[in-house]
């Protein structure tokens, strides 16, 4: 996908929520809807360059766009924040993710439902599920 695409698209998905379409939200999607897998903060903020966006306005515009339901965090790992386009999951309930023992590597198990959890246990009330399966990826395996 070409870069004008990519902003186009974008500018779509911030249109659709009625978020104004910024260079920082535009440039953030562009690099998520690049990934195809989640990634941390700090992966975000190497991908766009340094040089153009500091940490708290990553930051920022991570949160505005979870806020509205583009974006969610996925914990793939040590309870450690990835973002990722919340495309294809539902308010209660994110798709599967896959993490590698070997080489670390997460991948979205988008093709993979799961029933959503009820607990046995008196008095708890599950809001959203998210679950992480690990093991080796193919290339490891």
């Amino acid at each position: 996908m070409t870069k004008s695409n990519l902003d186009l698209k974008a500018r779509k998905m911030l249109k659709a929520v009625k978020l104004y379409c910024t260079s920082g939200r535009v440039a953030v999607l562009n690099v998520l809807i690049r990934a195809n897998k989640p990634l941390k903060q700090a992966q975000i903020a190497r991908r766009l360059g340094e040089d153009h966006f500091d940490k708290v306005s990553i930051y920022r515009t991570l949160e505005s766009l979870t806020d509205v339901g583009l974006v969610h965090k996925a914990y793939v790992e040590k309870r450690a924040a990835h973002f990722e386009l919340a495309h294809h999951c539902t308010k209660s309930q994110c798709h599967p993710h896959f993490t590698c023992i070997r080489c670390g590597n997460t991948y979205c198990l988008t093709g993979m439902v799961l029933p959503m959890a009820r607990s046995p246990h008196e008095g708890f009330i599950i809001y959203r599920q998210q679950v992480r399966l690990e093991g080796l990826c193919p290339a490891c395996a």
